[in-house]
């Protein structure tokens, strides 16, 4: 299906197709292609910074793996369970999510729990691995959204503003495109705490921390907006706003109680580095200092050899 995208705020006109190609019957959909290039990128940013936050290579990319499969599951398993009142009556969309479904909530909790469950197994720091991670989500997160535009959902409520969105799924009604709210959010969260990690990070944990009060904070407004929210089946609140309500107020909490903390991985990286160095210098010197010695005693001995061969050859000549 084609959808006609309109900013007429802005004079944009789009026609959007949610399909990027076709192999015989089998179609690639440019929401997998938006994610796979946003974890893509996620990964390439881990794997330049590992050594700056502390983190071994080793194991690492067995975090990424475990984390990416169960963070699709995650996903998947918390959109199915807050609408199965629909799936319970199509069971044959369960797996079908290339249109859609993938809720962000159940993305993060499923990635990180597979991947600080590896984390611990391979003795890798927790705490740092979290912080690199999750900078990791919000390049993910700000690119993944753009799926969201070409399946046309995720939108809010209407709208007059001057950005707002008309397409056949909203009705040829201006709505707020939420997506984009998101999307830049997430990644002006990225440069904020990559610079914030550079310069004034004091403690493993702490960008981690800070992404729970910056996300939080953006989905408890923009989840507000949105005409598709997940609902609690008991209270009828969004279950997005509600976790991000408890993730904000956790992460101040844990902010103030950590502030004076100024213990990182990456210290301990760079201590145990320097002495493997210095030992394998001293290491280097000794065995010099060996070679040395026994070259010495080489050349002494050849010495002495000479100064009795010719002490013999003079008593024969006598």
């Amino acid at each position: 299906m084609m959808y006609h995208v309109e900013f007429p705020g802005m004079g944009i006109s789009l026609t959007v197709n949610p399909t990027a190609f076709s192999i015989g019957s089998f179609e690639v959909y440019w929401y997998g292609i938006i994610i796979g290039v946003g974890f893509l990128l996620a990964l390439v940013f881990a794997l330049k910074n590992l050594k700056r936050f502390g983190i071994p290579g080793d194991g690492f990319i067995d975090c990424v793996l475990f984390g990416l499969i169960f963070g699709v599951i995650g996903a998947r398993l918390y959109y199915v369970i807050f609408k199965w009142d629909y799936y319970s009556q199509h069971l044959n969309e369960l797996f079908s999510i290339h249109n859609g479904g993938l809720a962000i909530y159940g993305g993060v909790i499923g990635g990180l729990a597979a991947a600080c469950i590896v984390a611990r197994i391979k003795k890798i720091p927790i705490p740092a691995m979290l912080d690199i991670g999750v900078m990791g989500f919000l390049i993910g997160q700000g690119l993944g959204r753009w799926g969201n535009f070409f399946n046309q959902e995720a939108f809010g409520t209407p709208t007059d503003l001057p950005w707002r969105m008309v397409s056949e799924n909203t009705g040829g009604v201006g709505v707020h495109p939420c997506f984009l709210y998101e999307s830049i959010w997430c990644l002006l969260g990225f440069f904020l705490l990559f610079l914030f990690s550079r310069k004034w990070r004091k403690y493993d944990g702490q960008i981690f921390l800070l992404y729970l009060v910056w996300y939080g904070a953006e989905r408890m407004i923009v989840e507000g907006l949105r005409t598709d929210s997940l609902y609690t089946p008991l209270f009828n609140l969004r279950v997005s706003q509600i976790l991000a309500g408890v993730t904000m107020i956790v992460g101040i909490v844990l902010l103030i109680v950590f502030r004076k903390r100024t213990k990182k991985a990456a210290d301990t990286f760079v201590q145990i580095k320097v002495s493997e160095e210095s030992a394998a210098a001293v290491s280097d010197t000794t065995a010099e200092k060996t070679e040395t010695n026994i070259t010495e005693t080489a050349v002494s001995k050849e010495t002495d050899a000479k100064t009795e061969q010719e002490a013999v050859s003079d008593q024969e000549q006598q």
